[in-house]
């Protein structure tokens, strides 16, 4: 039952309300969709007092309001603008909360703005809490947001104890939908060479079971990701692992994405391993042309022929040509033969022609766009913006 004041608001348009107007009412205008949205719109513009009004008024219920459809936004509002005074009592309010609003789905959006508002001791102990609890974080919908946010903006021995959680667990981890994220954060955020290691226990795992990751639908993301951001090592420790398998994973939906990568990021040396696996034989048949009919393959030879440059090209077109009649005929053997018009015609082809654009629809996944935002599916409890719960 809405009050007669709400009732007011939400339908009398001509009235100009104030934030001093709706104090009595705060609580209840927080959780509401349009009197929230008058709260944020309001603060942004209002005198040292007036916040102070409202801040007096919410606080009481503040922790309430953190897990509130529409009233964490107001929350997030006082953490992103508030005065530091402000800022540390929503912080004190939270003590002793912060697992329970972390597995919550707004509540999780309330401790990472705090996170990322909070600095030296007050953010430590927010961090702190989650000792003990970070596999059962890492693997809630929301609650790995929140592990990540922790590896994002803390100093990287204070989220230690989230690193030491993962030992032995990689493998598991990087083949979870939300676990997988988390190791990306932390190859992204914690340092080489780190005292104690970081960094390179996670990745001494993920080579290990590289060639078992490639195949996953969720590790052949983390692979993607040691290939384009980790050290040269990291890159040659990985094609060791998948050596005499370039031909087979370039027909596999997932490997097939982190053999381009390799071809991408690697150095010449290394790409010319990988290419005298696919002009050489498989199974009996020429590698190439296995590849080149293959619905997978044949973006991998595309990626190839624009990584790949002087006698190494040459040396791949070479192979090609041999099979031209055979390549006319193939589905994808079109797109392969006008990649190779425009080289040798010296124009620059740009982007290889992404899967997506080859079916007519987005393009496929990539670990590029495993955004908070967006990506693959199923990867609820972002932060979102202030107003994104008006869609």
């Amino acid at each position: 039952q809405r009050s007669t004041l709400l009732e007011e608001f939400r339908s009398n348009k001509s009235r100009k309300f104030e934030l001093r107007d709706v104090i009595d009412c705060c609580e209840e205008f927080c959780r509401d969709q349009h009197g929230s949205r008058f709260i944020q719109t309001k603060l942004d513009g209002a005198f040292p007092q007036e916040k102070q009004l409202v801040f007096d008024a919410l606080q009481p219920k503040a922790l309430e309001l953190m897990t509130d459809l529409f009233g964490n936004y107001v929350v997030q509002k006082f953490l992103e603008r508030g005065t530091p005074e402000q800022k540390r009592a929503l912080a004190q309010c939270m003590h002793g909360k912060v697992l329970e609003l972390s597995l919550d789905m707004y509540g999780c959006r309330v401790v990472q703005k705090a996170i990322e508002v909070m600095e030296g001791t007050e953010q430590e102990e927010l961090v702190r809490e989650l000792k003990g609890h970070v596999m059962k974080c890492v693997r809630d919908q929301n609650g790995n947001h929140v592990i990540q946010k922790c590896i994002e903006r803390t100093a990287p021995e204070a989220v230690q104890f989230i690193v030491q959680d993962f030992a032995g667990q990689v493998m598991q981890l990087a083949t979870h939908p939300y676990g997988c994220r988390v190791i990306q954060r932390i190859l992204e955020h914690c340092r080489h060479g780190q005292v104690p290691p970081q960094v390179e226990p996670i990745l001494d795992e993920i080579v290990s079971h590289a060639s078992s990751l490639v195949q996953d639908q969720y590790g052949n993301y983390v692979v993607q990701h040691v290939l384009e951001h980790g050290e040269p090592n990291d890159r040659m420790l990985i094609l060791q692992q998948v050596a005499g398998q370039v031909v087979g994973m370039s027909q596999h939906k997932f490997a097939s994405n982190v053999v381009e990568k390799l071809l991408q990021f690697s150095s010449p040396e290394t790409r010319k391993l990988m290419l005298d696996e696919m002009t050489g034989e498989y199974m009996g048949q020429p590698a190439v042309l296995v590849m080149m009919r293959d619905a997978y393959g044949n973006y991998v030879i595309q990626k190839a022929l624009d990584v790949c440059h002087g006698s190494d090209r040459a040396r791949l077109i070479a192979a090609i040509k041999v099979h031209m009649p055979a390549v006319r005929k193939f589905t994808y053997g079109k797109h392969i033969i006008a990649h190779i018009e425009k080289l040798e015609a010296g124009a620059n082809p740009g982007a290889y022609m992404t899967r997506g654009q080859m079916h007519g629809g987005g393009s496929f996944p990539r670990i590029g766009n495993m955004g908070m935002a967006g990506g693959m599916p199923g990867f609820g409890g972002g932060m979102g913006g202030m107003g994104g719960w008006e869609a």
